[in-house]
């Protein structure tokens, strides 16, 4: 069984690659920060997992898919993986984690205020949380899959009201990445201009869900037509660990309990 949507980028789809190693970053600059006992609360299908859990004594992973725990567990012995819906993190007790990480997550959270506080409450004191999620300022239309996205700011005021300690970061990209996401943006662009009554910041997100995946394949494949090369060759050291701008491609927020 497979999820994967242009939602959750493949790393078997070429049309996928530049958001998959973008995605994949995040976890190599989280690698220094990670020790002791882990939980990743929406672990997808694992893109990190095979890094980080060698680093952790111990690696507790959620996700809500009950297919994609099971095809987890099948490959990756020594982690533990759990299906659930959260917040809150029901049978994970306080002060019980080193680490944190949740990648991509909290833009599908309703509550995320809650999502925060039981990322402070199951972190042990002084332990670090690594919270990613898209910034709005470089979104390209909307993602009716998200709940909201956030400007730098934004996550930042969220998450202080909770941690003693909040450094806001981002992933950013080098001038092969740039070249891609213009590219993008263009293409992306003329798709909204038939958009005349801006429908997509209107209807209800489930009606645009379908759509949206159609098209947002179509682009995808339209850019590696395009630019075959650039689209196959983008790796994720073409990303970097930038200061707080709003040019960064993903937030990158680091909290400490």
């Amino acid at each position: 069984m497979s999820t994967f949507t242009t939602e959750i980028a493949s790393d078997k789809i070429v049309s996928d690659n530049p958001i998959h190693q973008r995605l994949l970053k995040a976890y190599y600059e989280a690698k220094p920060f990670v020790s002791g006992k882990v939980l990743e609360p929406g672990c997808g299908e694992g893109r990190g997992i095979e890094l980080l859990s060698p680093v952790a004594e111990e690696y507790l992973a959620l996700d809500k898919i009950q297919e994609v725990i099971d095809a987890l567990k099948e490959k990756h012995t020594g982690v533990e993986f759990r299906q659930a819906v959260f917040p809150p993190f029901d049978g994970i007790p306080t002060d019980s984690f080193d680490v944190v990480i949740s990648f991509q997550v909290i833009e599908h959270i309703q509550n995320d205020k809650l999502f925060l506080e039981e990322i402070h409450r199951v972190l042990k004191p002084g332990g670090t949380a690594i919270i990613t999620t898209p910034n709005i300022k470089m979104s390209l239309s909307r993602n009716p899959w998200h709940i909201r996205e956030y400007t730098s700011s934004e996550l930042k005021a969220l998450a202080q009201g909770i941690f003693s300690k909040v450094e806001m970061k981002g992933i950013a990209g080098n001038e092969k990445v740039m070249t891609y996401h213009e590219q993008n943006r263009t293409s992306v662009n003329k798709i909204m201009r038939f958009d005349i009554f801006n429908l997509q910041h209107k209807l209800p997100a489930p009606i645009l869900r379908i759509p949206y995946e159609i098209l947002n394949r179509l682009n995808r494949n339209k850019l590696q037509d395009q630019d075959a090369g650039l689209v196959a060759e983008i790796h994720h050291d073409d990303f970097y660990l930038a200061d707080e701008s709003d040019q960064n491609l993903d937030l990158f927020c680091i909290l400490t309990k």
